[in-house]
């Protein structure tokens, strides 16, 4: 976990709503990719733990006989059920619990599934118990954005959301220490997560890194949507002061494009996967 941070339900209180339209997505194809590196059949279950609104779970669930998420905050569980619906996927179900609750009587799995979610759990203690639930042979999966690549000087066809100028708001409103949950301190993401999962006698490493797609245009919305989907920015952080930083929040984004529309590059998705030993 992030030093000085503890557990608490209100880490994502009231984002839940605002998650599919302020985050871009993972790549087109991450899916595909995943599904190739597994060999994966139709057969088998999977596990998402840390599902959100279902961002991986869904696109990932017809590779699979079931597919459970498992999320502490049920605002996201109600959200990724509504997706679900609306895209026809049936053979999933939604758990509320924490990382640390597992197993929790979920049975074996062919792989479990960390998207950017395993940094906010105890994760020797995690680690361990995943490789446990996983059959021989299963795949410990770590998806994300991937972090640092290489620039790409091709201009933009619009401007770029102001997230500096954003993220100086946020600090006008909430103190120069970046917080989650109940006001806790929040100290970046945790590093050496291969020696962690190393520890928890996972083996045979291998990454993949989708390409990210074409550039998007993102609109004043969109990016309103993507402060109030973060942990460090969720609506309940900022008390009855909420509608007076969303104002606030418009005039910067208005002032940087004043036809409330934006151009973003979509990141690269990284997939890094461990085996569990064979029996």
């Amino acid at each position: 976990m992030p030093d000085g941070w503890e557990w608490d339900g209100t880490l994502f209180q009231g984002s839940a709503a605002y998650y599919e339209r302020g985050r871009l997505p993972y790549a087109v194809g991450f899916a595909e990719t995943l599904a190739d590196a597994l060999a994966l059949d139709g057969r088998g279950r999977l596990l998402d733990v840390g599902c959100g609104p279902g961002v991986v779970l869904l696109p990932m669930a017809r590779f699979f006989s079931e597919a459970v998420g498992v999320d502490p905050d049920e605002d996201m569980l109600a959200e990724a059920e509504r997706r679900a619906a609306r895209r026809g996927v049936t053979n999933v179900r939604w758990v509320a619990a924490r990382a640390e609750d597992l197993p929790a009587g979920l049975g074996e799995f062919r792989a479990v599934v960390f998207a950017q979610s395993f940094h906010w759990t105890d994760r020797d203690r995690v680690a361990a118990t995943v490789r446990e639930m996983l059959e021989p042979g299963g795949a410990f999966v770590h998806i994300s954005e991937l972090k640092d690549p290489p620039p790409d000087p091709t201009p933009l066809p619009l401007p770029a959301p102001p997230y500096d100028r954003v993220g100086d708001l946020v600090r006008r409103y909430l103190g120069p220490v970046r917080r989650a949950g109940q006001g806790q301190l929040v100290n970046g993401t945790p590093s050496g997560e291969d020696l962690v999962i190393a520890r928890a006698g996972f083996e045979e490493y291998e990454r993949h890194v989708v390409p990210a797609g074409e550039v998007v245009t993102r609109t004043t919305d969109d990016i309103v949507a993507w402060a109030f989907s973060r942990s460090d920015s969720a609506p309940h952080l900022f008390g009855d002061r909420l509608e007076d930083f969303e104002r606030d929040l418009r005039v910067v984004l208005g002032r940087a494009a004043p036809d409330n529309r934006f151009a973003e590059r979509p990141p690269a998705t990284e997939i890094r996967i461990w085996r569990k030993p064979p029996a």
